[in-house]
């Protein structure tokens, strides 16, 4: 996922592989089961007493609506999400997000100064957080939200910046 094992260099090993959280998908999903329902119903209710030709071309209309309301509201947005990924190796953490047009950026572990996280008392129980990375490199502090197990994720990340600064890097 977002960074193939061949652009892996050598003695650098996957630590973790994530999307962001799926909560990131109920707003989406709602709007599918939303826009599905009312598109079924106006079909149903559509009035047959104005004519043949004036009905399938309203139905026709509500159609095309409804694609269009799929697509922006809950197409795209999973789309979104599953093209944004998370890779954490050991030499480096790497952010990669873009549907059409990608963008990537990579933190190297020995540039990482500080990680911290955030939860909410929902996110808690969800298991998700923020996790905020705050590196020696130009964009200085790089916060990332819905991060799945960010205990977890936050635990690697800090031991393998331990690591990194101890001179382990390849895990030895």
């Amino acid at each position: 996922m977002t960074l193939p094992d061949h652009h892996l260099t050598q003695g650098e090993q996957r630590v973790r592989s994530f999307h962001p959280h799926w909560k990131r998908l109920v707003g989406p999903f709602f709007a599918l089961i939303l826009i599905a329902a009312a598109a079924g119903a106006a079909l149903y209710f559509f009035p047959t007493a104005w004519g043949e030709s004036v009905t399938s071309y309203g139905r026709i209309a509500v159609a095309v609506i409804a694609v269009i309301l799929l697509t922006i509201f809950s197409f795209v947005p999973y789309l979104q999400w599953k093209n944004t990924g998370y890779v954490l190796t050991t030499h480096r953490f790497t952010i990669s997000m873009g549907v059409l047009n990608k963008s990537t950026d990579e933190i190297p572990m020995a540039k990482v100064n500080t990680v911290s996280s955030d939860q909410t008392f929902l996110e808690r129980m969800l298991g998700c957080g923020t996790l905020t990375v705050e590196s020696a490199g130009e964009r200085g502090q790089i916060v990332l939200r819905d991060i799945p197990r960010i205990q977890d994720v936050r635990m690697d990340l800090f031991k393998l910046v331990e690591d990194a600064s101890d001179g382990e890097i390849d895990g030895h």
